[in-house]
């Protein structure tokens, strides 16, 4: 398991994983108040959090399944990636997509961070590509066959 470097200036826990299996952690409003989302109104929430990632690792922010169930609350720039290189505090810009305001309480949980590992690539130029079974088939072309 690789270690991730974590200043923590919220007073909530670290992030956590919810399951053995689980391969995000919810990250949490850090607010010293309520505060109303009103429909169509999107905020940017500070969590606390600073970290730091090695090399040739990323961190994503993915909106909560059942925020935007229940609720209509997801994120915008989703999925939003932190650069190892990073240093800030770690904001999340919620979004209510429904037709009713939505309080956002300190500490609710508004997102899960998962870190992967990446790779680089380097372009190679070339005029054709090699042919595969979907071929150019994009948007749907998958589908219901």
């Amino acid at each position: 398991m690789t270690q991730v470097k974590i200043v923590n200036q919220s007073p909530f826990e670290l992030p956590a994983y919810a399951t053995l299996s689980s391969a995000g952690m919810d990250l949490r409003a850090n607010l010293s108040e309520p505060l109303t989302l009103k429909p169509l109104q999107r905020a940017m929430v500070p969590t606390g959090l600073f970290i730091e990632l090695p090399q040739g690792y990323e961190a994503q922010i993915r909106p909560r399944s059942g925020l935007a169930a229940k609720h209509g609350i997801s994120l915008l720039n989703t999925p939003g990636t932190i650069d190892a290189d990073y240093r800030g505090e770690i904001k999340i810009i919620v979004v209510n997509l429904s037709a009713q305001d939505f309080l956002l309480n300190p500490g609710e949980r508004i997102a899960q961070m998962v870190v992967n590992q990446y790779e680089k690539v380097e372009w190679l130029p070339v005029e054709t590509l090699a042919e595969s079974e979907r071929g150019a088939g994009g948007f749907g072309s998958t589908g219901m066959k």
